[in-house]
């Protein structure tokens, strides 16, 4: 349970600051989305609530929060379940690996941002190689140093 749970706070930490990143370099105009509003709209839209900045803002860092803690207790669950070593460099980086693509195939269409994210621009892809990228930084440190 221990594991776990340090696979839990490990990808909250680095979904925060994942987001957090993705959000500064869109008010910055380097990347053409943020992740948190990305996520507080989809659910504004989803229940059809009225827009309202701060609310939708507050929403989307919890979404991202809590999806992301969720994925890194999934990880660390599943790798024990199977007797696999989830210190695996490698076991590692194939997991962000799938959840970069499920974030480009299933997450940012849902989520009403087209085909890998192309509503938002042509290099949405990418941005999200660079999010996911800094998500395995911050997940797998904690996790050697933890577990």
């Amino acid at each position: 349970m221990h594991q776990v749970l340090t696979g839990f706070i490990s990808g909250a930490i680095s979904g925060i600051i994942m987001g957090l990143t993705s959000d500064i370099l869109f008010r910055l105009h380097i990347f053409k989305s943020s992740m948190i509003i990305v996520d507080g709209s989809f659910l504004f839209r989803t229940l059809r609530l009225k827009d309202n900045p701060l609310l939708l803002y507050t929403a989307g860092l919890f979404i991202h929060l809590m999806t992301s803690g969720v994925f890194g207790a999934a990880y660390v669950f599943a790798s024990k379940l199977f007797g696999f070593n989830s210190l695996s460099f490698g076991l590692v980086c194939l997991y962000i690996l799938m959840l970069w693509l499920s974030m480009l195939f299933i997450a940012l269409p849902i989520a009403g941002e087209g085909f890998l994210g192309n509503k938002s621009g042509p290099l949405t892809w990418l941005e999200q190689l660079l999010l996911h990228g800094i998500f395995f930084v911050f997940y797998y440190v904690p996790l050697k140093v933890f577990l």
